[in-house]
C-alpha cells in the first residue's frame, strides 16, 4: 500500500493512532526509527525552527518545501499542517494540490481567518461558517488522489464557544471530510464530550504540554473515543532542552565530555540519516576502472 492508503487504513480501525511531530527531515526519520505508523508535519514546529514563532509568518511555498523534504526520507505517512489553505477557496485549491505534489498523506484544513495563530494563543478569529464549508469542499474537489486525506479542523472553541465548535464540526463531518479536528478544549469533560457529539467520523487530538487542553494518556484519549492523536512539540521541545544542556556545559567547562554518554555518537548521527545507502551509490556509479 501507498502511505496514503496506510493512513485511509489506520483512520478507520478501532484504536488510536499516534503521531509525534517532527519538523525536518531527520526529526522525521527520528519518528520512524522509533517505531511510529505515521509522522505530523507541525506548522508550528517548522515555524520555530526557522526562529520565528507561529502567527502565520511561515509561507506555503516554504511549508511545502519542508513537507517534500521530510516525504522524500521516510516511508511512513505523513499529516501536514496546512493552516488555514494560505487564502480564500480558490487559493486553498493550489494549496492542496501542491501539498499532494509533495507527497505527503493528509493535511488538516482550519477555520481561522488569514493570518492564523497557534491554535492554543488568545487573540483567534474564525471565519463564518459558510465560508469554511465552501473552503473545504473546495478542498475536497481539488485532490487528484482520492486517497489522499482532508482532515476539517475548528479552532471556535476560543472565540465563539464550545457549541459553535461541535456545530461547526458535525458540518464539517456532513462535507465528507475524513477525519475532523477541534482545537483546543479546555477540560477533560469538553475532550469527552466531544466524541459523544461529533459520532461516526474519526476525531484528532493534539496533545502537548502547556496549551488549553488537559493531557490526558493515549489509553483514556483510545477510550473516550478518539483516532488519531498528534504530539507536535514534543521532539523539538527535547531538542532544545538538550541544546541548551550541551551549550551550556561548553561554555561553562570549555568542553562536553561530562555529558558525552548522553549526546548521540559521530556513527549514530549518520545511521540516522542513512550515509551507507549514499555511500553505496558512490561505490557503485563513482568509481572508475583503470
Amino acid at each position: 500500500m501507498t502511505p496514503r492508503q496506510t493512513l485511509k487504513q489506520l483512520f478507520k480501525r478501532n484504536k488510536l493512532l499516534v503521531a509525534p511531530g517532527c519538523f525536518d527531515g531527520m526529526s522525521a526519520r527520528l519518528v520512524q526509527e522509533a517505531g511510529y505508523e505515521a509522522a505530523y508535519l507541525s506548522g508550528g514546529a517548522v515555524a520555530r525552527s526557522m526562529g520565528i514563532p507561529d502567527i502565520g509568518l511561515v509561507t506555503m511555498s516554504e511549508n511545502i518545501e519542508r513537507a517534500a523534504q521530510v516525504t522524500s526520507v521516510v516511508k511512513i505517512p505523513i499529516i501536514a499542517d496546512a493552516d488555514t489553505g494560505y487564502g480564500n477557496a480558490v487559493n486553498l485549491v493550489r494549496t492542496v494540490r501542491e501539498f499532494e505534489r509533495a507527497g505527503v498523506a493528509a493535511i488538516h484544513i482550519e477555520d481561522q481567518i488569514t493570518p492564523k495563530r497557534c491554535g492554543h494563543l488568545d487573540g483567534k478569529e474564525v471565519i463564518p461558517l459558510a465560508e469554511m464549508e465552501n473552503k473545504l469542499q473546495a478542498a475536497l474537489a481539488a485532490r487528484t488522489d482520492p486517497d489522499f486525506c482532508i482532515i476539517g479542523r475548528t479552532d471556535a472553541r476560543g472565540p465563539n464557544g464550545f457549541e459553535d465548535a461541535i456545530k461547526r464540526a458535525n458540518a464539517f463531518a456532513k462535507l465528507g471530510v475524513d477525519a475532523i479536528f477541534v482545537e483546543a478544549p479546555q477540560t477533560e469533560e469538553e475532550l469527552a464530550e466531544i466524541p459523544r457529539r461529533v459520532p461516526n467520523v474519526p476525531l484528532l487530538v493534539n496533545v502537548f504540554k502547556g496549551g488549553k487542553t488537559p493531557m490526558l494518556p493515549v489509553e483514556r484519549l483510545e477510550k473516550i473515543g478518539y483516532r488519531i492523536a498528534i504530539y507536535p512539540s514534543e521532539t523539538q521541545r527535547a531538542g532544545i532542552y538538550a541544546m541548551r544542556m550541551a551549550l551550556g556545559l561548553l561554555k561553562k567547562e570549555g568542553t562536553t565530555e561530562s555529558m558525552d554518554a548522553a549526546l548521540t555518537t559521530f556513527k549514530e548521527r549518520d545511521q540516522i540519516v542513512a550515509l551507507e545507502e549514499w555511500q553505496k551509490l558512490e561505490r557503485q556509479f563513482m568509481s572508475v576502472e583503470e
